[in-house]
């Protein structure tokens, strides 16, 4: 009897060594993160999502729109289970980087520049965040006995990241779809390493701190937010959503909603602007990498498309490589500028926009169409009509038909 006590006064003490161990490396862990400029990092474990089964009525929903990547068998099978992308996960590390800056020149308030949102004013964000979670990767890995096999990713993968986040604790999902710190707001980026080590879950972010606050809902000048479904999940239209429209929407802007775009013409910070979180704690980012490129801090909107109009698709690539900006293509990012020239609807952009009208690809030519019928001057509306006769591409003809359209009587270049 007295052996098999001491045998197991010894289990327990090796049980209560192990668990110090692992809280001390988890420690260790957080201190590194934040070392790497990791400004909060919570770990979740690498359970089947909860969320899965309203991910799947979204996109039942249609309401990913061209998105067809996010509804593909593979895509969902591996957000609803982190095992399908890493074998034997069992930890996830999450961590968030803090990309706010202060809005120097560019303003939506000027219909003359173009807005681009904050997020991509900078240095593209994946190939920062996921350098450093490889160096935080490497770091784990020499502290722990045998091989340690993690996978990072950044907003790049079939993962639920904001799912995890909250398992991790690091906020809920706001009403905005955003997940949302109760210290620091939303404007952070999320990172995350899948590992095949055990290590000690934080504690989920289980409230809802929103309220009875609409001032997402209320301001989305698209409509795209539609609140929380019947089990309190936040719902996004993405295809209403000017995020969606001028980055992942391959095709025309839907006419009904260009006006409402304004001059915003890469992403949009609207519904983050306008949240009472981001209002009262939100502070600026230490990273430099993420301070605006002097070509991306508010840039005149005809100054820009000159630029565009100048280059192909290689050079465009070539000129935003290390930018988030590149995903939106040459001919994307030129057809959301001559949506902003429309609604800024000043003479001064005719020429800028004549060109466009000659552009090699016909989206560009299209929404140059359109934005030269939102001026609607004389000159304008003289160069469609000469366009029509001439222009080949059958959705182009029917654009510059409907700028025709729109202004029978054309005004004087005072006038518009």
């Amino acid at each position: 009897m007295e052996g098999s006590t001491v045998c197991g006064f010894e289990l327990i003490r090796e049980a209560v060594n192990r668990e110090s161990s692992e809280l001390v490396l988890v420690e260790e862990l957080k201190a590194q993160a934040k070392s790497l400029g990791f400004s909060r990092i919570g770990i979740a474990a690498a359970n089947p999502s909860a969320h899965i089964d309203f991910y799947k009525y979204w996109i039942d929903a249609g309401m990913q729109g061209e998105m067809q990547y996010l509804a593909r068998e593979e895509s969902v099978r591996r957000r609803s289970d982190i095992e399908e992308t890493l074998p034997g996960a069992r930890s996830v590390i999450v961590v968030a980087h803090d990309y706010l800056t202060e809005d120097l020149d560019c303003s939506s308030g000027d219909a003359a520049m173009a807005v681009i949102a904050r997020y991509a004013r900078g240095y593209d964000y994946h190939d920062i965040i996921k350098n450093k979670l490889l160096v935080l990767l490497e770091w784990l890995s020499q502290r722990v006995p045998g091989a340690l096999e993690g996978r990072a990713y950044v907003d790049t993968g079939p993962i639920l990241e904001r799912d995890l986040a909250q398992q991790a604790g690091l906020g809920w999902f706001g009403k905005n779809t955003m997940l949302i710190d109760p210290s620091s707001g939303s404007f952070f980026f999320l990172g995350l390493l899948l590992i095949d080590l055990e290590l000690s879950a934080d504690l989920p972010f289980v409230e809802d701190r929103c309220g009875s606050c609409r001032s997402c809902l209320d301001a989305c000048p698209t409509g795209a937010l539609l609140g929380r479904d019947a089990v309190g999940a936040p719902v996004m239209d993405a295809r209403r959503c000017i995020s969606y429209l001028t980055i992942e929407h391959r095709s025309a802007i839907p006419v009904e909603f260009r006006t409402a775009i304004g001059n915003r013409i890469y992403g949009c910070d609207i519904c983050q602007e306008v949240c009472p979180w981001n209002e009262r704690f939100a502070e600026p980012t230490g990273e430099l990498a993420y301070r605006a490129r002097e070509d991306l801090d508010g840039p005149l909107l005809v100054d820009l498309a000159d630029t565009l109009l100048s280059t192909d698709e290689v050079g465009f690539r070539e000129t935003f490589k290390k930018s988030a900006i590149k995903r939106a293509k040459r001919s994307g990012l030129l057809r959301n500028v001559c949506v902003a020239l429309g609604n800024w609807g000043a003479p001064v952009a005719v020429p800028t926009l004549l060109r466009a009208l000659s552009d090699v690809e016909p989206l560009v030519r299209g929404h140059a169409a359109w934005a030269l019928g939102q001026i609607g001057s004389i000159s304008a509306l003289s160069a469609l009509s000469t366009k029509l006769v001439a222009e080949e591409d059958a959705w182009v003809r029917t654009e510059i038909s409907a700028a025709l359209e729109t202004q029978r009587a054309p005004r004087t270049e005072q006038e518009s």
